[in-house]
C-alpha cells in the first residue's frame, strides 16, 4: 500500500462522467475495502506525486478514462465554484 496516504500531497486521480455538467469523481482508496469514487476532492486519496497518481490512473480500466491532476488546484477550483 505504498504510494498513497490520506494527507495533503501533490495529486489525485479523477474521472468525468459522460454528462459534461456532472461534477467530477475522485478516487478514494482505503485499506478496508475496494477503491471507490467520491465527489469530494478533499476525501480523495492524495498521492505523493503526479507520477504516482498517473500510475494509479493507468492501472484502472480504460473505459473509466481516469487521469491524474494537481490536488491543490482542484480543491481551489471546487471552493470557487461553491
Amino acid at each position: 500500500m505504498s504510494g498513497f496516504t490520506q494527507v495533503s500531497h501533490a495529486a489525485i486521480v479523477s474521472r468525468r462522467e459522460l454528462d459534461p455538467k456532472a461534477p467530477g469523481l475522485y478516487l478514494q482508496i482505503s485499506t478496508e475495502g475496494p477503491p471507490r469514487w467520491t465527489r469530494d476532492a478533499e476525501a480523495a486519496t492524495a498521492f505523493e506525486s503526479m507520477r504516482e497518481a498517473s500510475r494509479a490512473a493507468a492501472r484502472l480500466p480504460a473505459a473509466l478514462c481516469a487521469y491524474s491532476m494537481p490536488r491543490e488546484v482542484e480543491l481551489f477550483v471546487g471552493r470557487e465554484l461553491n
